[in-house]
């Protein structure tokens, strides 16, 4: 029986693994996709989260590749109009986060197992039996669900997500290269007739990452994110000819969620992260709000599995008033970030509409 497994490979959950697995707590980390992915997605370090890297060995890792201070260039109606800077944290890819925790992981001498689908959960006072869908199961004490917004730990589980989602898809996202494009600016192109196109240089890479209201067809409906779609909007917004995208690596949409889970704890399983909530981009919370997840409920786990330090004997039996503490810390929490994102992106949405005002508009 392993001490704790967790359900993710994503900064949650690997956070969440490095924190215990330095305590000498035993962890599993199951991911189900195939192997790990490049790309950009949440791409903002909060100075919180380096300083929780830092206690984990892994911010040192992180820093030589971010990219401290980032000029946001603004446009309207294709001409530039003024430049911001900001640097209250570390520009950086979500795949580089990523690929340092799990470094850091196989220090600890723990290894992500990829293509391990969960299927079913059953516990007792003792353990959480997590059955695979190749059949095999995992005896654990608990389990963690750091399994994103479509969390199938929180589905197995029946526990309600509870909020609301936007009708339709407010925003096409992907990697893509853009030779001839400035990498000295995070471009941001807004338009009097509303929409607009953001393009970020990852540092570390030759890439950008896109950010675009949708495209639409002469019907009115949303078109799927494509290369093509991408350079389309590119002249339309950024009206500039000599651009042309280009080797799209990663292709998304998004749209507006506020949701959060109802619960954060059945029994001796818990969901952090995107697993327990979800909310809007602005002020760039994601990663950093799983993480500060992933930090609360090591302690929990240290705690109720031997003391603040992880060692000693393993508890056996449940330990409610143990176990609540995480659940009691981050379920307010998780409501005012929902609270607070939402209003940000109210903020950006209409600041943007005024020349020379970006995304700086949805900062602390």
């Amino acid at each position: 029986m392993t001490d704790v497994l967790i359900a993710g490979s994503g900064p949650t959950g690997l956070t969440l693994a490095c924190d215990l697995a330095r305590r000498g707590i035993g962890v599993r980390v199951i991911e189900e996709r195939p192997a790990p992915h490049r790309e950009s997605r949440g791409k903002g370090l909060t100075p919180g989260s380096l300083a929780a890297f830092a206690e984990l060995g892994v911010a040192e890792r992180l820093t030589p590749v971010g990219q401290r201070e980032t000029v946001l260039r603004k446009y309207f109606d294709g001409a530039h109009i003024s430049d911001t800077a900001v640097g209250d944290g570390l520009l950086i890819g979500q795949w580089q986060v990523e690929g340092a925790l799990r470094e850091r992981l196989a220090e600890l001498g723990v290894q992500v197992e990829y293509g391990a689908r969960l299927a079913a959960i059953s516990q007792d006072t003792a353990g959480v039996d997590a059955k695979l869908a190749d059949g095999s199961v995992i005896r654990a004490r608990h389990l963690a669900g750091c399994d994103g917004g479509r969390s199938t730990t929180r589905g197995l589980l029946g526990i309600p997500f509870e909020g609301y989602s936007a009708p339709e898809e407010s925003m096409v996202i992907g990697d893509v290269r853009a030779p001839g494009l400035s990498r000295d600016f995070w471009h941001q192109w807004f338009s009097s007739e509303g929409g607009g196109m953001l393009l970020c240089p990852m540092p570390g890479t030759d890439t950008f990452q896109l950010q675009s209201s949708p495209e639409r067809d002469e019907r009115g409906e949303l078109l799927p994110p494509s290369v093509e779609s991408f350079q389309r909007l590119f002249d339309r917004h950024a009206r500039m000819p000599g651009i042309r995208l280009a080797e799209a690596g990663w292709l998304s949409v998004w749209r507006v969620n506020v949701r959060m889970a109802a619960r954060l704890r059945e029994g001796r399983v818990f969901l952090a992260g995107d697993a327990a909530h979800v909310h809007p981009i602005a002020g760039g919370l994601g990663i950093n709000t799983g993480v500060e997840d992933a930090a609360a409920l090591a302690r929990t786990l240290a705690t109720a599995l031997g003391g603040p330090a992880g060692t000693g004997a393993r508890v056996t039996v449940d330990v409610p008033d143990v176990l609540d503490a995480y659940e009691a810390e981050r379920l307010p929490a998780a409501a005012a970030v929902l609270a607070d994102t939402a209003e940000r992106h109210e903020r950006v949405m209409a600041a943007v509409r005024t020349p020379g005002r970006g995304t700086e508009a949805g900062r602390g």
